[in-house]
């Protein structure tokens, strides 16, 4: 059986990027995407409705988008879905649904309030830097240990 596992997403950061590293020395950065839909209901009022996603970037990709995005920025993102589960320190088993990072575009520019450069999407993406990294790390709660100002 064929099968795919593919997902294009653009959006913007619901927080600053969390970027910590692994034992091993990996980068791993850990974004909040929200993607907003207007629709018309039933009676024909417009509607708008959020979705939220975690995307997890690795290696240059990860060191990149902590350095330059923040809150609000506006991303394109290339990846894979993918489904991990672990155990809470008090034994409880938490699951979540992510998506692992292969390529991200930085979209509008800092004029915009869109962080990461100008050039929209002619700036090139950050493909496929560290994406096959440690891929069972739990969620992130620390944050970066420094501030950049942009």
């Amino acid at each position: 059986m064929a099968s795919l596992n593919k997902v294009l997403l653009m959006g913007n950061l619901t927080r600053d990027p969390e970027l910590r590293y692994t034992p091993s020395g990996a980068a791993v950065a850990n974004l909040g995407l929200a993607m907003n839909r207007v629709y018309k209901d039933k009676s024909g009022e417009k509607k708008e409705e959020a979705t939220f996603v975690r995307v997890v970037a690795w290696g240059r990709q990860a060191e990149i988008c902590g350095q330059y995005l923040t809150k609000g920025s506006a991303l394109f993102v290339e990846g894979r879905l993918q489904s991990r589960s672990w155990e809470t320190d008090d034994k409880q088993k938490r699951t979540t649904l992510e998506i692992v990072a292969s390529s991200i575009q930085f979209v509008g520019s800092k004029k915009d309030g869109a962080g990461g450069g100008g050039g929209g999407m002619q700036k090139p993406a950050f493909e496929g830097a560290g994406s096959g990294g440690n891929e069972d790390v739990p969620p992130m709660s620390a944050d970066p240990d420094e501030d950049i100002p942009f």
